[in-house]
């Protein structure tokens, strides 16, 4: 089998260094036009052109789109299948991308950006970005966006209509103390289903209790530990509202190992209804987010801004709705 050719065969077939041909690749100032139509006779005489960045370098156009993601997890993997599903009927290729992470993660769509956009793809979404704006050679379409003032355009669910129902419902079945384990303080998703939490209570008469309330980063871990500490507090709750599935479900595994039962000692609700969701042994109630629609209209909107259209909206806010199922019921 032949071997790939690699920018640095063009570097030598052509006298250049790999810089250069970077530079005359992606068309960027630096390279005399001799220089650079040598590059290009060595690029077509060994095949190079049969890569993403050679068809980039021809056409400024490479027929992807990249979907950018922090982790692949299951809010993400739905996410992605509706991207897919979006465009089906058109000429992109999908790409799903996470990079490299550091520190504590912030910044990494940048990064995942500075390495991608103008070569290897057309257009960007950014599913729960750390940054409010990530500056980009390509449109960029952002999923359950960071909090802030953001200039780009978004998709997202009705958080705080969602959270709402959420302990609404807990309070029909009678409960009073109701915990809530929230999500990363960046997103402003969390934030909403905090303040969505906070207004139903209101509504209800319960004053806000703040030892009932604790912050679970979207993660399970966090959320097991915020439900050990909720758990065996003196007067502890007998319902919780996570801000995601994957939190509820952690808090339904440390309360059977606190010997509680799940409806009956304690009602748990998440957010999103993720697959696993409905899968568990004691199905999760909680409220539905239409994650696939979120993702296809994500794709949607990033493919009209590749076709120069203009947004007849440039934030797009989707309704949630509750799904009952087998972990909450009245308190005892």
């Amino acid at each position: 089998m032949a071997t790939r050719v690699t920018i640095h065969d063009v570097a030598a077939a052509s006298g250049v260094s790999v810089a250069t041909v970077s530079k005359a690749v992606n068309g960027r100032y630096g390279v005399a036009p001799e220089t650079a139509a040598r590059v290009l006779e060595a690029v077509a005489a060994l095949g190079y052109e049969s890569s993403l960045v050679a068809s980039s370098m021809r056409s400024r156009r490479t027929g992807v789109i990249g979907v950018l993601l922090a982790d692949f997890e299951p809010f993400s993997a739905e996410i992605l299948k509706g991207v897919s599903a979006g465009l089906q009927e058109s000429r992109y290729d999908l790409l799903a991308y996470s990079g490299s992470r550091q520190g504590d993660g912030e910044g990494w769509e940048r990064r995942s950006l500075s390495r991608l956009s103008g070569t290897l793809i057309d257009g960007a979404i950014l599913v729960t970005p750390t940054v409010v704006n990530a500056a980009a050679d390509v449109p960029i379409v952002a999923v359950d966006p960071h909090t802030g003032r953001a200039e780009l355009p978004t998709v997202e669910a009705d958080s705080r209509g969602g959270a709402r129902e959420a302990v609404d419902y807990l309070v029909a079945l009678g409960h009073r103390r109701i915990a809530f384990v929230a999500g990363r303080p960046d997103l402003k998703s969390s934030r909403l289903r905090d303040a969505g939490y906070r207004e139903s209570l209101a509504v209800a008469g319960i004053p806000f209790d703040p030892s009932l309330t604790r912050v679970g980063f979207y993660a399970a871990d966090t959320a097991r530990e915020a439900a050990r500490t909720l758990l065996t507090q003196p007067d502890p709750p007998t319902a919780v509202f996570a801000a995601n599935d994957l939190s509820a479900i952690a808090i339904i595994e440390v309360a059977h190992a606190l010997g509680l039962d799940v409806p009956a000692d304690l009602s748990v609700v998440g957010f999103d209804d993720v697959p696993e969701a409905s899968r568990q042994a004691l199905p999760l109630t909680t409220v539905r987010q239409p994650m696939q629609r979120i993702g296809q209209t994500a794709a949607g909107m990033l493919t009209a801004l590749m076709a120069g259209e203009t947004l007849s909206a440039t934030h797009v806010l989707l309704p949630t709705r509750l799904v009952p199922r087998a972990t909450t019921a009245p308190p005892r």
